[in-house]
């Protein structure tokens, strides 16, 4: 959902940057291929186990199976993710979309695996646990496919009214909406403003705040709501900033996301704020005791770095490193974490 695994720009995908091209198969190409792998669904595994191993200590609950759970849900849903888009994910991440197109059946194989794993898990976790298992996955299907008509099209006719010119939104992929008599391509919720990134953050903060809870026992309520809205703000700053990068390549297709609608300084105006309020409640948090200060400057250790990789968008060259960046901060606050752990 966040960490996409490009290593490249839209520019560079005719050849790497660092070298002539290659034909398929040498060892430029599996350079390129193993580089995509490596910083694609298997990242995201590890940053999601690693955020379910916080989420674990902020609520108070035992160490359990959860961030197994949650690392190989993650790894199957953004596999999956990146088969079913890699046509469409050609300019904005070419190495990543080559990945998917060559090795497609592999990569569905070892998502479905892992997905039955996290399953066959949750269920020593009891039915809450299997429930939250195959809540990512639901999500995935509203979100990716074209089997939600009745809510899209509703969501497409408010935006066709908002557009100056009523031609409506224009997706990638998506059943239609009728708007002056005429029939027009209906996004995806993947495809939609602002609700496709939160989704994606209503799913993560979901999965990372109640699974260790069905795991590990509970937690408490003002506790609880705290850790859901530490991990939704920070999702969502996460899902917008690779739309930095992927800017022309979605304004080339129709896809309207917040770089393309308020353009790159006001998105990155608009995140800073986002950041802002997870500062507040995080603050808030420790000032009312509901954390304690050293877990609470652990999260603002993330939360610094979120904005230092805010401040890069649009002011790179390389914008690549902004799907891959935003993630590396969950690593950070995963080590301060664990330190705080460690000292007591």
């Amino acid at each position: 959902m966040r960490s996409d695994g490009s290593v490249t720009e839209p520019s560079e995908q005719k050849s790497p940057p660092d070298a002539s091209p290659t034909p398929t198969g040498t060892t430029g190409d599996g350079r390129r291929l193993l580089a995509a792998f490596a910083w694609g669904s298997p990242f995201t595994a590890l940053v999601a186990a690693v955020e379910a191993f916080v989420a674990t200590v902020l609520l108070g609950v035992p160490v359990t199976a959860a961030p197994a759970v949650v690392a190989l849900v993650a790894f199957a849903v953004y596999s999956i993710d990146h088969v079913a888009d890699a046509d469409a994910d050609a300019a904005s991440t070419p190495d990543r979309a080559l990945l998917a197109r060559r090795y497609g059946d592999q990569l569905m194989v070892a998502a479905t695996l892992a997905y039955g794993l996290a399953v066959a898990i949750a269920v020593t976790g009891g039915p809450r646990a299997l429930a939250l298992t195959l809540l990512p996955g639901a999500f995935w299907v509203v979100y990716a496919s074209d089997w939600v008509p009745d809510l899209g099209r509703a969501v497409g006719t408010v935006l066709a009214s908002a557009t100056p010119d009523r031609r409506g939104l224009v997706g990638r992929a998506g059943a239609t909406v009728t708007d002056g008599g005429r029939r027009s391509p209906l996004p995806r919720l993947k495809d939609v403003l602002v609700l496709n990134s939160a989704v994606v953050a209503a799913a993560w903060a979901i999965a990372l705040t109640f699974l260790p809870i069905a795991f590990g026992g509970t937690a408490p309520g003002p506790v609880v709501a705290v850790v859901f809205a530490y991990f939704f703000l920070r999702s969502f700053v996460d899902a917008e900033l690779p739309n930095v990068r992927d800017v022309d390549a979605d304004a080339a297709v129709g896809v309207e996301t917040l770089p393309v609608v308020l353009g790159v300084e006001r998105t990155r105006h608009l995140l800073y704020g986002v950041d802002l309020i997870a500062v507040g409640t995080v603050a808030a948090a420790g000032a009312t005791g509901l954390l304690a200060w050293p877990l609470a400057g652990a999260l603002g250790v993330g939360i610094v770095a979120s904005v230092c990789v805010t401040a890069l968008a649009g002011r790179i060259e390389d914008a690549s490193v902004l799907g891959v960046a935003p993630d590396c901060s969950y690593i950070l606050v995963g080590i301060a974490v664990a330190g705080v752990q460690l000292v007591g």
